[in-house]
């Protein structure tokens, strides 16, 4: 199956239970933890391997479009934005025409749901679906419809709203067939649930999902989300080897060459004593990743060979002195918006990835650019900020969990 790389967020809603919480804003910018609630839905989703966007705006939609701006210009998006409310279906109807991708993930701005999207992907093509729900497990509850399915997952019934004991509801993450579901005969405007998902006879299936969920749309659990979604802080006592470092390499583990490039293995210098650190952090973190940006391959003035080159003599010297890294992931484009380049968190879902190992929630980036630690905060890691070539760094930062002066002093921190 083809990763999903493409998702429409649902964010045009009026959210009319909350506005005596959050008057004047869409729900879907609700601050939570201090952060819109829909930061928590993009980068989730990032997390996942989705790289390019569809925001359904309808709602005071010039607020999300400033806050997509500002907070994320290098986001791959477009925006569809309604005219008149057209209600969930007709929002998706109208995303869908700017969707690029055949199957494209739809969920909502105000909900976050942790699904497994490759489980989803390859159940959905597995079934030839037109539309997968992500199906969330719950008890004791009234605030939900609950949907039945058979034993091959293929969904059989919606039943209304009323108390529960127990039971599977639709947890607003859908799989859908773009070019299926653009063959319907369906009007401008439509509910999505009433007039598409429980009219159609054949082709809908669910599958259990068991992850986080959330949905914001009532105060009480816009209360809860400030407390769960809250990162709690980084205290350096508990990280052990279920824990996992990130670092950044021009400026963190070697010389940074200001302006410039290092173009080969001569011109890597390590900063004073660095290899030997490695083998101090191999006691404490389980994994030990560098992840770096660089253009100048992108740009031409290097080879991937020479980079290459470099890495190895890094490596090199660290094993020599007794330490490890793990795997090194880098990035050449050029393109300030590619979803692996710094701050995008591509590469942190490629670690991840590779290592299933790795706790985000117990994952430390060191770095020494704005970029790095706007690279945690995307992928949902805490935050080191080394001031080897930015010794004025204004403290307190958003972005920015603890401060060192080099990787150095961090180390010794640890110990």
């Amino acid at each position: 199956m083809k990763e999903i790389k493409e998702a429409i967020i649902l964010a045009g809603g009026l959210g009319t239970r909350l506005r005596d919480t959050v008057p004047g804003i869409p729900k879907c910018m609700a601050p939570v933890a201090g952060k819109p609630f829909l930061f928590y839905v993009i980068n989730y989703l990032r997390m996942q391997g989705v790289e390019q966007f569809i925001f359904s705006l309808g709602y005071k939609h010039e607020l999300i479009e400033e806050y997509l701006k500002s907070d994320f210009p290098t986001l791959r998006y477009k925006n569809a934005i309604e005219r008149e409310p057209l209600g969930t279906g007709g929002a998706i109807l109208l995303a869908t025409k700017l969707a690029e991708s055949k199957t494209v993930l739809v969920t909502n701005g105000d909900t976050l749901f942790h699904v497994d999207i490759r489980q989803m992907a390859t159940f959905h093509e597995k079934n030839n679906s037109v539309c997968t729900l992500a199906l969330k497990p719950m008890t004791d509850f009234d605030r939900y419809g609950v949907v039945e399915i058979d034993g091959a997952g293929a969904i059989k019934s919606f039943k209304e709203k009323q108390y529960y004991w127990q039971g599977d509801i639709n947890g607003g993450v859908y799989l859908l067939d773009k070019t299926e579901f653009e063959k319907e005969n369906l009007p401008e405007k439509f509910s999505f649930e009433k007039e598409f998902l429980e009219k159609k006879e054949v082709g809908l299936f669910g599958i259990r999902q068991n992850g986080y969920f959330i949905d914001i749309g009532i105060p009480e659990d816009y209360e809860r989300a400030q407390l769960e979604l809250k990162q709690p802080a980084l205290d350096l006592r508990n990280i052990n080897h279920d824990w996992t470092l990130f670092l950044d390499r021009d400026g963190v583990i070697n010389v940074d060459k200001d302006g410039s490039y290092i173009f080969s293995p001569d011109e890597f210098v390590f900063l004073d004593g660095a290899p030997a650190l490695f083998k101090k952090l191999a006691t404490r973190f389980g994994r030990i990743i560098v992840i770096t940006n660089q253009r100048g391959v992108g740009r031409g003035l290097m080879t991937a060979e020479a980079l290459e080159a470099i890495h190895d003599k890094m490596k090199k010297e660290v094993q020599q002195a007794g330490g490890r890294i793990d795997a090194i992931y880098y990035c050449t484009s050029v393109d300030n918006q590619h979803p692996m380049r710094k701050p995008n968190p591509g590469m942190a879902w490629h670690a991840k990835t590779d290592f299933p190992a790795i706790d985000l929630s117990k994952t430390v980036m060191v770095g020494n650019n704005l970029s790095d630690m706007k690279f945690g905060r995307n992928a949902g890691v805490y935050t080191v900020f080394v001031r080897t070539t930015q010794p004025h760094m204004a403290l307190p930062h958003p972005d920015i969990d603890m401060a060192f002066s080099s990787l150095k002093t961090f180390t010794e921190a640890l110990e």
